[in-house]
Order: structure tokens, then sequence, then C-alpha cells
């Protein structure tokens, strides 16, 4: 018997161990690769800090690198990720709804299922020629904000319906039988506990296809977005009745991944280091929304009472 104990002290002993081998090396790694993002994007801000300035977020692009700014480029990222998360958000969770609360178990919502999840690693550039096809061609949108906003939404949709049904698969079903016990509707349940439990796993979901998509260039090259473009789409609030411009979703766009582009293929070194100013708002934006999804998160969180 004391042979056995010592036999299962030892086992135990030689688990921990292992699992103390593995999270150094993970963190490890994770240091690792902080350490290699953080001085890539140093190398980046010591490039370009010379141009960070109010003149660069003001100016056009220009052919001198002196006067060339990225106004019509972050002004059409903003358009194009607001039609992507209008899109996109609604539609993905409102489907992560549907397949884990109501969809019935055939072979129809398992279809839909490995669909969804296949659909999630599909290369960026299908995703384009699919937006060219179908939304500037085929719908006649042309190379416009909504078109581009649209194709971008395809793309994130599987994340966003992914981290939906992950999201309200933590919820523990103790929830839903004593809702259900005090008389609840499958609907009340869902709308008053499944939903505001999981928002905070939603809103990561989401924040994750958003970042995403505000960094892809492949798709919108495919679908006709403009290198140079020394214009504003028209601004969507008016100040006369109905108040609201529609005409800037038919506009053609340019976005900061591709000005970055167009100013890196360019020979003078100073676009270099124009190319590099761009880089640090991009990389800015996304650590802000990403900041904002933990914000918004830790605020669900709290509200929550288990």
């Amino acid at each position: 018997m004391a042979l056995e104990t010592s036999e299962i002290r030892r086992l135990i002993a030689g688990h921990k161990l292992r699992d103390m081998l593995f999270d150094v090396l993970g963190l490890i790694i994770m240091l690792l690769l902080l350490f290699i993002l953080g001085a890539l994007f140093i190398k980046l801000a010591i490039d370009g800090w010379d141009k960070l300035g109010l003149d660069f977020f003001q100016n056009y692009p220009s052919r001198r690198a002196a006067r060339a700014g990225i106004l019509p480029a972050w002004v059409g990222s903003l358009l194009v990720m607001l039609v992507t998360a209008l899109a996109a958000v609604p539609v993905g969770v409102a489907a992560g709804v549907w397949l884990e609360e109501y969809a019935p178990k055939n072979w129809f919502t398992e279809v839909v299922e490995i669909n969804v999840t296949n659909l999630a690693g599909v290369p960026s550039i299908i995703y384009g020629l699919l937006g060219l096809g179908l939304l500037v061609h085929g719908l006649g949108l042309g190379p416009s904000v909504v078109a581009a906003g649209l194709t971008l939404a395809m793309m994130i949709l599987p994340v966003v319906v992914v981290a939906t049904r992950e999201a309200i698969r933590s919820v523990p079903q103790t929830i839903r039988e004593a809702a259900y016990g005090l008389g609840s509707t499958r609907w009340q349940v869902t709308r008053d506990h499944v939903l505001p439990y999981s928002v905070a796993g939603i809103l990561t979901g989401v924040i994750i296809g958003l970042s995403r998509a505000i960094g892809e260039t492949a798709p919108l090259i495919t679908i006709g977005a403009v290198a140079f473009i020394a214009f504003l789409p028209p601004a969507p609030i008016d100040a006369s009745f109905p108040f609201v411009n529609f005409d800037w979703l038919s506009t053609p766009f340019t976005v900061m991944p591709i000005q970055m582009f167009n100013w890196v293929s360019r020979p003078d070194p100073a676009f270099q280091q124009t190319a590099a100013a761009a880089g640090v708002v991009l990389v800015a934006l996304t650590l802000l929304m990403n900041g904002t999804a933990i914000y918004l998160r830790y605020r669900a969180r709290k509200r929550i009472k288990w």
C-alpha cells in the first residue's frame, strides 16, 4: 500500500513538473513575441515621428512627401469600418444566437455550422473576389464605400458568429433553467439572461474581427479601391432635413493600408518615412479598438452578478 502511495505521489509530482515547464515555456514565448512586436513598433515610431503632427492628419496625399497627409485615408477607413460594423455585428450576433439557442439539431444545422467554421479560415483575397463579382458587378455598387464595407463584413462575419456561439455556451445552463422555472419564454431568457451574461465575450469577438478588417488590403484592392485620392466623401450628417446623407456610401474611397502601400512602393526615401507615420497611426487605432473592447468587457463583467 505504501508503495502504491509513493508511486502515485511520483506521478503527481511529474505531472506538476511538466505543467510548470509548459507554463514557463509559454511565458517565454509570449514575452519574446511581445519584445519583437515592441521593437518593430518602436522602429516604426522612430522612423515616422517627425511626420506625426496636425498637418499630417489634415493634408491630402501629394506627390511631394513633405506635403503628403492621410486625411482621405483615415476618413475612408472610419467610414468603411462603420459600414462593416453595421453590417456584420447584428447579422453575426443574430446568427450565433439562432445556432446556439433556437436551431434544431438536424443535417441543415450541421451543414451551416461546418460552413461557418470553414469560412473563418478562408483567405481574405477570396472575399475580395466575391465582393468584386457579387457587389461591384452583380449589384452594381461599383468600387464604393458600401461595397468595401460589405466585403469586409462578409470576411469577419464567421469570426463574429463563432465568438457569439462560444460566449453563449459559457453561460451556465442553470441560469436558463431558473428563468424557465419562473415562467419566462425562450426569447425572454435569451434577451434578459443569456445575452447580458455573454456580452463580454461577444464584444471580444467583434473587436477582433474589426481589428482584422481595418488592416486588410487585398480584398479592397480587388474591388477597386483608389490608391491616390484627393477629396473626401460627403459627410454622413447634413445640416438640412432629413439631416442624414447617404451619398457617401457610393463614393470612391481609399483606406490607410492602401495609402501606406502606395507610399512604400515609391523610390523616394522620404515617402518611407511618411508610410511609417501612417503605420504608427494604424497601429494606434488598432490598439485603441482593443483597449475599448477590454474596457467594455470589464464593465459588462462588473455588472454581472453570478
